[in-house]
């Protein structure tokens, strides 16, 4: 469909097709994607735009976490979700905990040992509260991104990078720097969206899913610090972000993803040879003719994105604080950690097994390797630096990513994941150990 100056596409002026497809995306590309300095503080806006609104709930800012946290335990019974499955079942009564975890928090009641910083006070400050405000507020702004016709502009265009690598379409370039920018939990809600809306096969979803939603860029910087790597910090979030996205090309050809069921549709249109610009321009102008009123898709992104938060939240305080328990009162991951043990042992380095059994507390919360190893001195630099780049690689951990990847609409299980982060972990060790070697 060719355009040309002063012409129009259907009924619509192409001067307001444009005006359409390139304001909102431009808005929405420098609210996700362009650092501002602002009172001392480099950042994309949307993080500004969260530290302002909980800088201005003050103290209330515990109060709404507390009020999203009680709704998402009742949303599964008043719905009746809870009755679909099993799974249901037990996140439905892991959400009731997490009211009951909550409420501890708010009034320090029940034993010490749940109110030491690195327990319910961690999660809730550290996680619950940014969780509940980024999710719903950068769910406002991805109408720009999401509904103006950027993204199918932009996927054409990467086709030929995302799909011979990571086997998704090239939209799917978005979910990752939204994640690595902003927040996994946008990138997941970006990821929900899209595959409700038939733009992404099951298979392709998951992949993106448990492959690009890692923490973000901001959060690494806490990583790096905590294991005494600043001095490395170029070296550290370059060498990370390519083994993350190597090991995600990899997981996708393997068991479970590449079985899942892979038919999307409202799939991507396949460009030809020599038209990939003029296919990109095409379909992202007929996108912007088509959208909704902005005022519309801000109300639907802004409902999905507060029924995503509650769904979250409960189950945040609930299997994060067990994680917790499990990795600082049991001998769990202690034994999970032999499971990575002979990975590391090939390779000679010192403190081998702190770093298995570190890469393994992973599974209850990202940061935990980071704490563990990070606090001591005597640690050499090479575990260090891998067990930096393991909580970041792996993805998938029980306080955040996995509940928030069970809100969603994507047909993958626990156990399934399960499989997927202790791949993610061994293939993280190998290529992360010899980089610290090298760095050395």
């Amino acid at each position: 469909m060719a355009t040309t100056p002063g012409s129009s596409v259907g009924q619509t002026p192409l001067g307001l097709l444009l005006f359409k497809l390139l304001v909102p995306s431009a808005i929405g590309i420098f609210i996700f994607f362009v650092p501002v300095a602002w009172e001392g503080r480099t950042t994309i806006p949307l993080d500004h735009l969260v530290t302002a609104a909980r800088a201005g709930l003050g103290d209330w800012a515990r109060f709404y976490a507390l009020a999203l946290i009680i709704a998402g335990a009742a949303y599964p019974l008043i719905k009746g979700d809870w009755r679909r499955s099993l799974t249901d079942k037990i996140f439905t009564v892991l959400k009731l905990l997490g009211v009951v975890a909550a409420l501890l928090t708010m009034t320090t009641a029940g034993p010490a040992l749940l109110h030491q910083p690195d327990m319910l006070p961690f999660l809730y400050d550290k996680l619950v509260i940014p969780v509940g405000l980024i999710v719903p507020i950068g769910a406002i702004f991805l109408a720009l991104l999401l509904s103006y016709g950027l993204l199918e502009l932009i996927g054409i265009l990467v086709q030929p990078v995302m799909r011979p690598l990571w086997r998704t379409p090239g939209r799917s370039a978005i979910d990752a720097v939204a994640s690595f920018v902003g927040s996994y939990s946008i990138g997941l809600l970006i990821t929900s969206r899209a595959y409700a809306g038939g733009q992404y096969s099951a298979r392709e979803a998951a992949i993106i899913a448990t492959g690009f939603s890692t923490v973000s860029a901001p959060f690494m910087i806490i990583v790096a610090k905590t294991l005494g790597l600043m001095d490395y910090w170029n070296a550290y979030f370059w060498i990370t972000l390519v083994i993350t996205f190597v090991v995600s090309a990899v997981t996708a050809r393997l068991w479970p993803l590449s079985g899942m069921d892979n038919t999307a549709t409202d799939g991507e249109p396949e460009a030809r040879k020599g038209d990939r610009l003029a296919l990109a321009w095409r379909t992202g102008i007929k996108v912007a003719e088509q959208a909704p009123r902005l005022g519309s898709s801000v109300r639907k992104n802004l409902t999905e994105g507060l029924v995503m938060a509650i769904s979250i939240l409960p189950s945040i305080m609930s299997v994060g604080l067990l994680g917790l328990l499990v990795a600082k009162y049991t001998p769990v991951f202690e034994w999970l950690g032999w499971l990575f043990y002979p990975v590391v042992a090939i390779f000679g380095i010192d403190n081998a097994q702190e770093l298995a059994q570190a890469s393994a507390a992973g599974l209850a919360e990202m940061f935990l390797p980071a704490l563990l190893l990070g606090g001591d001195a005597g640690i050499d630099f090479v575990a260090r630096f891998a067990a930096g780049v393991v909580s970041v690689s792996s993805i998938l951990f029980f306080s955040a990513s996995i509940p928030c990847v069970l809100a969603t609409r994507i047909p993958i299980t626990i156990w399934q994941m399960l499989v997927v982060w202790a791949v993610r972990v061994a293939l993280t060790l190998v290529m992360a150990i010899p980089a610290a070697m090298l760095l050395q």
